[in-house]
């Protein structure tokens, strides 16, 4: 085996730069003895990667070849299947099981041992051995062989190091300069002897020599450590002179401490100082204004608002710990807050004066306004007011309680004079849209009594603590209207309702064109005030201010309008688009009543106007909420537009009903049926409304109610008339609506246009059959009696041998029916549908031909029976289908 090993060694691992450290003789289990060698190598370089390699002859036998190798980092167990009997077999575990049968029993032992110790030794995962013997698995193995193949080389493996090239390139020179180095290996390490011998002499007397230096040295080292002792005695008595000086710079540097500090406390203090007094210091020109300015003047109003926000960054510094506890900052504190308080109430009462004065001092104009069916424009007061905007917001952060008390007058008064105007616009409104005139009757103008105004602004302009309590004093002051306007109002919404036969295109157009300007006007109106409010009370933005909290309610038309404050100042602010929209709700509340008194006279005079309104209510509407879905304008309008689609929807529901309700003479003619006529005249009125409206699906959903109804109410008309028959009325109307769909091409309507026309032709099919009729009465009957025969089996050209069908019996009959009588029955027929049909749908003419078609339909039935049942015979009718043609050509044209 020693001698395979080295074989292996030589010509397989060396190559690789391997070194082979077990082998065993092994053979698979189970299958024809194909020996092979398993063996345990490392490499020589690092890392070092340990490999189990399968090795095996040639197919010649002459040499050894490398045939499959196995790391053994891959190797999971080691099975040696019984770890007490001797037994050659063991399994290899690798990506599979491997079993194997070695040659002999301790070949398996040395290399399941070898295997344990490179696992021990070169890594981290450690394999499972199972079923081994635990004598195998110890540093040590057995002696002999064996052992020197296995744990000789794995020690060899351990003291093995490898020289490195400045160690090999001695060596090799040392063994140049020697000729028989490499031929006698005894020679060469006898002289490498000898030359060592030669080296330890010469080392040897190289110590010696070097005494008298030795001693040389030592007797220098003990002249230094005689000088180090001498530095130390100086250097003490230095420490002991030093001592002293030290002490006096501790003091020296004391005392500079003490200065230090005293400089530092009084800068801080004047740091303090200076703080206080540029912060909490207040102009005397500012002061001035505060208290004097005039509120009047684009210059004071500048000068009020420069001195408010410099008291109000005085009264907002922020103060460091403990200034508050210093007397002058107290009372410059309280000093502030009278000229606040004062300023305040000053500004108060200039803006209520102001507000008391709006809500009087506009009804000169009202009349002129209202003649023109225009509002006033309220731009030249916003835009005066729009200048005391940043002091409302100075006044909105520092005393919210007179703030919120000017928000109220400002509703109050403003409502009413809003109230006035609009009442007298939607006044005239209504006048032009029924057409009456204000004879001898004029605008009743507002008195303005100058000793209330100044009464009342008296006690606006008193206690500031009133101006958010009880606001009585306000209400005293009512505004009276024209008793004769009431009068004309409830007389206009009194009238009766008016036909829409009685109107024609102008007037409704008229109505159009009055109820868009109304919107037109109220539009701009409501955007301006909100615009206005929204930039004068300072909306546009969420506060939130904590404080001790007292609260008070201020109940408002349209909602309640919450504020807690100390002091003025709010603890919470709701929404500001919340509080704008209640604020517009106060101010214009009269316009939805309004709006809706318009819509209900609108409908009171045409019904169909609801059509108009609601498209044009609609699109403003669609305009709003584009805008500000949730703004003023937009919800009032939303809520007025429900009004106008309950309108709508009644219009509808009203026409469904006189629908149901119609009856008809039973002494007359049918025609066409009033609500067929009214539901053209609606289609095409609506039409021409909803073109391009955002509420085109409304219209959809009514067509498809009133066509439905529509469809019913004519053939229950049609089943109960007596005088005109069933399928004339069905045919008529019908083709009617056939013919009003499609001039409209009304899209949702399409399938109900298909049903209309089937029904007329199939109504105009049913009528043409069953007023003709039978006109050849005998000779029908005979021929019904022929194909009767030819029903039971009897061939067609054998009929004629029949008694009752002979050729004689058939001249006979035709001899009944000459031109002249085809030609008489022909005109009492027509005579009979003319009677039947009405003059405004135009139909005779199309009944006319029908028939015609259809009695020569019957006639090419006749000839072709005589042709197939009397073969030869030369039996023919009296008269042609050319004849029938002149015949029912000249009974039309003498009608």
């Amino acid at each position: 085996m020693t001698a395979i090993k080295h074989a292996l060694q030589r010509d397989i691992f060396t190559p690789n730069d391997e070194r082979l450290l077990s082998i065993v003789n092994v053979c698979k289990a189970g299958k024809k003895k194909r020996n092979c060698f398993l063996c345990a190598t490392v490499t020589t370089e690092r890392p070092v990667q340990v490999n189990v390699v399968k090795v095996k002859k040639s197919d010649k036998g002459d040499f050894y070849k490398r045939q499959t190798a196995w790391a053994l980092r891959d190797l999971a167990v080691v099975d040696a299947k019984d770890a007490v009997k001797e037994n050659p077999e063991f399994d290899l575990h690798f990506d599979k099981v491997y079993k194997w049968v070695a040659s002999s029993t301790v070949e398996k032992n040395t290399f399941i041992s070898c295997i344990w110790k490179l696992n021990q030794r070169y890594l981290r995962k450690k394999i499972d051995f199972i079923n081994v013997s635990s004598q195998l698995l110890e540093e040590s193995v057995p002696s002999g062989e064996n052992q020197s193949v296995a744990g000789g080389d794995e020690e060899a493996v351990d003291e093995y190091q490898e020289l490195n090239a400045r160690e090999e390139q001695d060596i090799e020179i040392m063994m140049e300069g020697c000729e028989c180095a490499i031929s006698n290996a005894e020679a060469f390490a006898e002289k490498l002897s000898r030359e060592l011998q030669v080296l330890d002499g010469a080392n040897i007397q190289s110590i010696m020599a070097s005494e008298k230096q030795v001693n040389i040295l030592m007797k220098l080292l003990d002249e230094a450590l005689k000088e180090v002792d001498q530095i130390e005695l100086k250097l003490s008595s230095y420490e002991e002179m030093l001592q002293s000086v030290k002490e006096q710079m501790d003091q020296i540097s004391e005392s500079n401490h003490l200065i230090h500090l005293s400089n530092t406390n009084n800068g801080k203090l004047l740091t303090e100082i200076e703080f206080l007094v540029n912060h909490m210091d207040l102009a005397k020109g500012h002061i001035k204004a505060l208290q004097e300015g005039d509120l009047t003047s684009s210059r004071g109003i500048e000068a009020c608002t420069n001195a408010a926000d410099a008291l109000l960054q005085c009264m907002n510094v922020a103060l460091r710990p403990g200034h508050d506890m210093l007397q002058a900052v107290k009372q410059q504190q309280q000093r502030f807050s009278d000229l606040r308080e004062q300023f305040a109430r000053r500004l108060a009462s200039h803006h209520n004066s102001v507000f008391v004065q709006q809500g009087h001092d506009q009804s000169s104009t009202l009349a002129q306004h209202s003649i023109e069916l225009t509002l006033p424009n309220h731009h030249p007061f916003h835009r005066d007011l729009l200048r005391y905007a940043k002091l409302m917001e100075w006044l909105k952060n520092t005393d919210y309680g007179k703030y919120e008390g000017l928000t109220k007058n400002y509703m109050d008064y403003l409502s009413r004079l809003y109230e006035r105007e609009i009442k007298d616009f939607f006044e005239v409104a209504k006048i032009k849209m029924t057409g009456t005139t204000r004879e001898g009757k004029k605008f009743a103008t507002l008195p303005r009594k100058e000793s209330a105004v100044k009464q009342e602004t008296e006690s606006l302009h008193g206690s500031s603590g009133k101006l958010t309590g009880s606001t009585s004093s306000l209400n005293k002051l009512s505004v009276q209207s024209s008793g004769n306007r009431r009068s004309q109002s409830s007389s206009l919404l009194d009238m009766g309702n008016m036909s829409a036969s009685d109107l024609d295109v102008a007037d409704r157009t008229k109505f159009d064109k009055i109820f868009e300007q109304v919107l037109s006007e109220l539009e701009p109106l409501c955007l301006a005030e909100q615009d206005f409010i929204s930039k004068f009370f300072k909306l546009q933005q969420h506060q939130s201010i904590s404080g001790t909290a007292t609260s008070e309610s201020e109940e408002m038309d349209g909602g309640t309008l919450s504020r807690s404050y100390t002091s003025g100042v709010p603890q919470t602010v709701s929404s500001e688009k919340d509080m704008i929209r209640q604020m517009m709700t106060k101010i214009f509340r009269c316009i939805e009543p309004e709006l809706n008194n318009l819509i209900a006279l609108g409908d009171k005079i045409d019904s169909f106007n609801s059509l108009y309104m609601l498209v044009k209510m609609s699109h403003h509407v669609w305009t709003a909420q584009n805008v500000d879905p949730a703004s003023f304008l937009s919800t009032t309008l939303g809520n007025v537009l429900v009004t106008v689609k309950r309108n709508f929807d009644k219009c509808i529901s009203n026409q469904m009903k006189q629908m149901d309700e119609v009856k008809i003479s039973k002494k007359s003619k049918v025609g066409i049926l009033p609500f067929v006529a009214e539901f053209e005249e609606f289609a095409a009125l609506a039409e021409s409304i909803f073109k391009n409206a955002e509420r085109r699906g409304d219209l959809d959903k009514a067509y498809i109610k009133l066509i439905r109804a529509v469809f019913v109410s004519v053939e229950k008309v049609a089943n109960e008339s007596q005088k005109t028959p069933r399928d004339v009325v069905m045919m008529e109307n019908f083709h009617r609506i056939f013919a009003t769909l499609s001039r409209l091409k009304i899209s949702c309507l399409e399938a109900e246009k298909k049903e209309a026309k089937q029904k007329y032709t199939d109504h105009l099919q049913s009528y043409v059959i069953y007023s003709l009729g039978q006109p050849l009465e005998k000779l029908n009957h005979f021929f019904e009696g022929v194909e009767a025969r030819v029903a039971q089996g009897i061939r067609e050209e054998e009929v004629s041998y029949q008694l009752a069908f002979n050729k004689q019996e058939l001249r006979k009959v035709i001899k009944e029916y000459p031109g002249k009588e085809v030609k008489k029955g022909l005109d009492n027929l027509y005579k009979k549908v003319d009677k039947h049909l009405c003059e405004e749908e135009n139909l005779l003419q199309v009944v006319w031909h029908s028939m015609q078609d259809e009695f020569i339909r019957q006639y090419k039935h006749f000839e072709g029976l005589i042709a197939r049942c009397y073969p030869g015979s030369g039996i023919t009718m009296e008269f042609t289908i050319q004849d029938i043609l002149d015949y029912c050509s000249s009974i039309a044209q003498s009608h």
